[in-house]
């Protein structure tokens, strides 16, 4: 890799951005870094899955002659961009991690792919996701495991594990994955990066091939959003990709930047939430976030939100009456280990009725209520991700219980549909730690302004290089 290459790498999206649109370096520079970053790691890491190059270049060779002609320039023109295999990206096949998708190849973009292609940014590579995008670590059936760049004997996350580590280690600086329980936030604190799971309605979320139309408990709990290594370029594609689109109902056209909040801002911190089995590493971290908010004169309270582990029960209860249902009509075509998964989930639940889903539902009303009471004046919540360091990637099976218990808080924002924003703050055992701000709903502006407040405290962790290879030399399949 030559010296340009070497540095180009590393930038992040809005630095990319303004080197472009400046003339400092060339579009074509930034493609080539990034392929020859994927090329040099990836067998280690297995986060990409497939290699858009030629497509690339080709846009990169029409952005250059774009900044050599003067014309206006988008906002994230010359950035590269990755796309997890669950979200639709024209010409590219939607695997969802299973061979039965090979050929599921969508003819346009997701909304908000779309409108980050419009703003000049480029697709460059697919990236690893579990089959189906179920689960809290990342194994395909089709690809093999993403392994995480920190330690490649434990999790990367799931289900957008591959993007994390992608951006992690450089391979990208800006991705797009999902979240039904964690599946942005997760990821990104397992590999020490950054992520934005949006309000439901904010960000459009509208599959562009059949089946297209979800359950009501995904349309519901299910949101997409950016990945990237710092808050800045969080907000960066939050700004272009969220916005009303009429392929999903949901969206509403609400203010980027809601009104005026009083004055000092208020944030509750919660260490050890429900079920209070929080790790004294976790919990350290988020009284560090708080820490950081409190020198920048936000008052800091630790209080709980009201009612986190019901909120997860209720998650568990919608899902659970979906899926179910779905399940005795068709076999999805899902590995052995996403049907184990789901096998123990679901134990969890009572069995469906139609009294238990409507008991569901209007609890979630109330919750919301109580949460949104809570969150009244522009108040955010500092909480973990997950009550735990990332586990061991060969036991992601061994207590799914146990995981959906310290996943309380970050579910409870799902069934809430609130928007969250996790953010470094630290290694401990060679791991990263990642918090989370959560805000009221379409108030991202405020977990954003947060979360730059606590990332200012820290050095950045990444970019980084692979960890070495575990004792048995495993690698990702290619």
């Amino acid at each position: 890799m030559t010296a340009i290459h070497e540095q180009l790498w590393r930038l992040g999206a809005a630095e990319i951005a303004a080197s472009v649109g400046s003339r400092d370096v060339r579009v074509a520079d930034v493609i080539e870094a990034h392929l020859e970053r994927i090329t040099e790691i990836d067998d280690l890491i297995g986060a990409v899955v497939l290699v858009l190059a030629d497509d690339a270049r080709e846009a990169a060779r029409e952005a250059d002659q774009a900044v050599a002609s003067g014309s206006a320039l988008g906002r994230l023109h010359g950035v590269p961009f990755t796309v997890k295999e669950n979200i639709d990206l024209a010409g590219s096949p939607t695997t969802q991690g299973v061979a039965a998708l090979s050929n599921a190849i969508p003819l346009e973009d997701a909304p908000h792919v779309g409108r980050l292609r419009r703003a000049g940014a480029i697709p460059l590579a697919r990236t690893n996701c579990p089959d189906l995008g179920i689960g809290w670590h990342t194994v395909s059936s089709l690809y093999g495991p993403t392994f995480n760049p920190w330690n490649l004997d434990v999790t990367p996350g799931g289900s957008s594990g591959g993007e994390a580590a992608a951006i992690a280690t450089g391979m990208s600086p800006l991705g797009i994955g999902g979240d039904l329980s964690g599946s942005l936030r997760w990821p990104a604190a397992c590999c020490g990066i950054a992520a934005l799971k949006p309000t439901l309605g904010r960000i459009p979320r509208a599959p562009m091939q059949e089946p297209g139309d979800l359950p009501l408990s995904l349309q519901l709990m299910l949101a997409e959003g950016p990945l990237a290594r710092t808050v800045a370029d969080l907000h960066l594609a939050y700004t272009v990709m969220a916005g009303e689109d009429w392929r999903d109902p949901w969206t509403v056209p609400a203010p980027l930047d809601g009104p005026p909040v009083p004055s000092p801002p208020r944030a509750a911190v919660v260490p050890n939430p429900a079920p209070h089995d929080t790790a004294a590493e976790i919990q350290a971290g988020v009284r560090a976030a708080g820490a950081a908010l409190s020198a920048a004169d936000y008052i800091v309270e630790e209080e709980d939100p009201p009612e986190v582990d019901r909120a997860a029960a209720v998650w568990l209860d919608i899902l659970t009456s979906d899926m179910s249902t779905a399940m005795q009509t068709m076999t999805p075509p899902w590995g052995q280990p996403q049907a184990t998964f789901v096998d123990q989930l679901f134990a969890m639940a009572e069995p469906p009725t139609a009294a238990r889903t409507l008991a569901a539902y209007i609890s979630r009303l109330q919750l919301l209520r109580a949460w949104g009471e809570f969150l009244r004046g522009g108040r955010v919540i500092v909480a973990p991700v997950y009550g735990a360091l990332p586990f061991r990637a060969d036991g992601s099976l061994a207590d799914v219980a146990g995981t959906f218990a310290k996943m309380s808080i970050t579910t409870a924002c799902n069934v809430l549909g609130l928007p969250s924003v996790t953010v470094p703050v630290g290694i401990a055992h060679g791991l990263p730690i990642g918090v989370q701000v959560i805000g009221s709903r379409f108030r991202e502006d405020l977990c954003l302004m947060a979360a730059t407040v606590i990332e200012a405290s820290y050095p950045p962790l990444t970019p980084i290089d692979p960890a070495l290879p575990n004792p048995s030399g495993e690698r990702a399949p290619r």
